[in-house]
């Protein structure tokens, strides 16, 4: 240098890049039984081993270790591969955790030991798999589309062995996925939680070619993925060729009070746009295996389509408020039933004035995301003239809803109310002009609806004018019943809840295609098959719950409950519940 001063070489080698050891991840013990743990309260070992008793042949590997070392794979890596399972299971555990999973010790630089060590551990998967799958397809080989769609019908028919086999899959899907759920509840994180629910299906692309022609003689292969399909996004990308996974989402309203971690309370895996209300359902029922209390269910335009007996109705029966969305040409008036008008959703006066009986129709979804001034103004109209409902839903879904003029809070005057009844005035009341509840209560306030200027109403007056009530059944609206909903269609309280619930919907989606744990990432599933992506998709997603819940722990820091209210006392979780192992670091300040 000019001055003479020599350079600070420690401290810049100091700053340098080092490169990346090759020591193997050391996992923690307490790491790895929290883990073991959760797999054992899962249940799914005794599932599985149950279902493989009468197998002939040596037992091999043990189950628990190849799900363990799924998990902490998933966990350390966010990849579910095998390779990385039995490296992590082979090097990175202490000689006591690894006897005790029945793990020998190997020489690292033994290769035929290794060997034969990592194809015990991918036997042991394949027989996993191979013992849950429907129907065994022979993979060494492209089978012809024919062929291929012969075993496809397997996952689609009414054989009840098939039957069988689909149920105990979904079973061991729902008891990795909802296992986290529990403790969740059991420690009372869950007690803010009103039992709103988004239900939405994304894609799970797998690492397998689509089917094609083959070259040499253009006949049509199938897809190793027989199963597999186009999942077409409500975007404008590209379709991705894979499965779709029906996620339901523990979400919360904009007026819900306190907080709660917004957790995956529900999984189905299934070739996309097939059976798209069924497994909804299906997410359903798992919920309610939890007595968790039910509130709205937040879908977009795919679940409006769907059959009403494939999904609304079953859906309103588990006590569920339905938010939808519309597709254009649904928008407006939608159908009628016992005279009322079906409008946007709801049923209303069958004399609502044409304004705001077509305020929505032919709008396009710009319009209706960001609604202007008019439009506000036309669907706040709207609400006095919507019917109320009079008595909730029995166990036949039969709904009591009242006229807007009737009852002892009318929302409207109608004349051909009062003509009807012969309603006897009473004396008349002073109110307080200062007070504004007296205001909006008297007939004045509130609007007359206008009666046609032709025809007349002898004899032809329909039902909800002659009755003060009305009883919806199932079926009344017949196919319309589909688009029939709870909430006033872009009303405020609508909004609130379909939007805010939209938005944990796609949030947990982005949690799940994150950086960790990457759904979108098919490397990180490279077993190919129905039952082993079906498998490892519910693995990613029981550890993405037990990371949401780290997460929320830290932020919150709630104090632990020994026991919760319905007897699910849960031990406390071990203190080194995140990646690095390190326990008793501190929560963040809460301002």
């Amino acid at each position: 240098m000019a001055d003479g001063s020599r350079p600070r070489t420690t401290r810049v080698a100091a700053c340098r890049p080092r490169p990346v050891t090759e020591a193997p991840l050391l996992i923690p013990d307490a790491m790895a039984a929290h883990l073991d743990d959760l797999l054992t309260d899962t249940g799914v070992i005794e599932v599985i081993e149950t279902e493989f008793a009468h197998r002939p042949g040596p037992p091999g590997m043990p189950v628990r270790t190849v799900l363990l070392g799924l998990l902490l794979a998933v966990y350390y890596t966010g990849s579910a591969q095998l390779a990385d399972a039995w490296r992590l299971m082979a090097f990175s555990l202490s000689p006591a955790t690894r006897r005790r999973h029945q793990i020998p010790d190997i020489d690292p630089d033994d290769r035929h030991a290794q060997h034969a060590l990592s194809r015990r551990f991918y036997r042991t998967f394949d027989k996993i798999t191979t013992g849950l799958d429907v129907v065994r397809v022979d993979r060494r080989r492209r089978l012809t589309a024919a062929e291929a769609d012969a075993y496809t019908s397997a996952w689609d028919d009414d054989e009840p062995e098939h039957q069988r086999k689909r149920d105990l899959l979904q079973d061991i899907v729902t008891r990795l996925v909802l296992t986290p759920v529990r403790r969740a509840r059991g420690r009372g994180y869950l007690a803010h939680y009103g039992g709103d629910v988004g239900i939405d299906a994304t894609a799970i692309p797998t690492w397998a070619r689509p089917p094609r022609l083959r070259r040499s003689t253009g006949q049509p292969v199938a897809s190793i993925e027989i199963t597999a399909g186009w999942h077409h996004s409500a975007g404008d990308g590209p379709p991705t060729f894979g499965y779709s996974a029906t996620l339901a989402t523990a979400a919360r309203t904009r007026d819900t009070l306190g907080t709660h971690p917004q957790l995956a309370l529900g999984l189905v895996l299934d070739t996309p746009h097939r059976r798209v209300g069924p497994a909804a359902i299906t997410a359903l029922d798992a919920i309610a295996s939890l007595g968790l209390p039910t509130g709205t269910l937040a879908v977009d335009r795919a679940y409006t389509d769907q059959s009403a007996d494939h999904f609304a109705r079953p859906a309103r029966a588990y006590g569920y408020r339905l938010a939808l969305d519309y597709r254009v040409e649904q928008r407006g008036l939608q159908g009628s039933v016992h005279g009322a008008l079906l409008v946007d959703g709801n049923l209303a006066c069958p004399l609502m004035p044409d304004p705001l009986l077509h305020a929505t129709t032919g709008l396009d979804d710009a319009a209706v995301r960001a609604p202007d001034d008019e439009l506000t103004a036309l669907i706040h109209a709207r609400r006095p003239y919507l019917l109320k409902v009079k008595q909730t839903s029995d166990a036949e879904g039969r709904l009591r809803l009242q006229c807007p003029a009737a009852g002892t809070a009318p929302s409207v005057n109608c004349p051909r109310f009062t003509q009807a009844r012969a309603a006897a005035r009473g004396p008349r009341t002073r109110i307080d002009l200062t007070d504004a509840r007296q205001r909006a209560a008297h007939a004045a306030a509130k609007p007359t609806v206008l009666l046609p200027k032709t025809g007349s109403d002898d004899g032809c007056l329909p039902t909800i004018c002659t009755q003060q009530t009305i009883t919806l059944r199932p079926g009344d609206l017949g196919h319309k019943d589909k688009l029939r909903q709870d909430l006033p269609y872009l009303s405020p309280v609508w909004k609130g809840a379909f939007k805010a619930i939209r938005a944990n919907t796609e949030g947990i989606n982005g949690r799940l295609k994150g950086q960790v744990i990457n759904l979108a990432d098919p490397t990180n599933r490279l077993a190919h098959g129905r039952v082993a992506q079906t498998i490892l998709v519910a693995l990613m997603v029981c550890v993405a719950n037990q990371k949401i819940l780290l997460s929320w722990r830290q932020v919150h820091n709630p104090e632990p409950r020994p026991s919760s209210p319905t007897g699910d006392g849960l031990p406390a979780e071990p203190g080194i519940d995140d990646t690095t192992g390190n326990s008793g670091r501190p929560p963040p300040d809460r301002p």
